[in-house]
């Protein structure tokens, strides 16, 4: 079991795993699932809910020219028989993959988020969506950003809107 994205190749989506790329500056990248098999299932109900073709998406394997057995009940809007272009079919799985999106990592490098309370102050330390911990000074949080970081799916869900809608006073390591 390891950290899963889609990635679209040649119109069709391929899982990644988190082994083989950096998730946080890879672009194009959808969804976050915990297995291969979760984003095979994601992919399917990806599939019902915008009627977009198995076969097309590489999930079913068809005779070159044959409506699949969706197309027959309408599931699928006929890429496999010729009734769809493959650039229209690519365009609505994009749409349906947009809400899914990783963002990439919008810094240079490492960040610190500000906290203050009274006169206390904490640097918490973030590279990659990873939190690599926490500091009171700017010093120690230049060694904390040192550390490698990947991507961390935890942190990306947590963080992500703070960091992009400004919620949070941000210091560039």
């Amino acid at each position: 079991r390891q950290l899963c994205v889609f990635q679209v190749r040649d119109g069709k989506p391929e899982v990644v795993h988190a082994g083989d790329m950096d998730f946080a500056s890879a672009l194009d990248l959808y969804g976050r699932y915990s297995s291969r098999t979760a984003a095979l299932q994601a992919l399917h109900e990806l599939a019902d809910t915008h009627v977009l073709c198995l076969a097309a998406l590489g999930l079913e394997k068809l005779p070159p020219g044959r409506a699949c057995f969706r197309a027959m009940l309408n599931r699928c809007q006929g890429v496999c028989c010729g009734r769809e272009s493959p650039a229209e079919h690519a365009y609505r799985l994009q749409v349906a993959l947009e809400n899914l999106r990783i963002v990439t990592w919008p810094y240079a490098g490492a960040i610190a988020l500000q906290e203050r309370c009274d006169d206390l102050q904490q640097l918490h330390v973030v590279h990659n969506w990873c939190y690599l911990g926490s500091a009171t000074t700017l010093t120690q949080a230049r060694k904390l950003a040192k550390v490698a970081a990947g991507f961390d799916a935890d942190g990306y869900k947590i963080l992500c809107r703070p960091l992009l809608t400004g919620q949070v006073p941000i210091v560039q390591l």
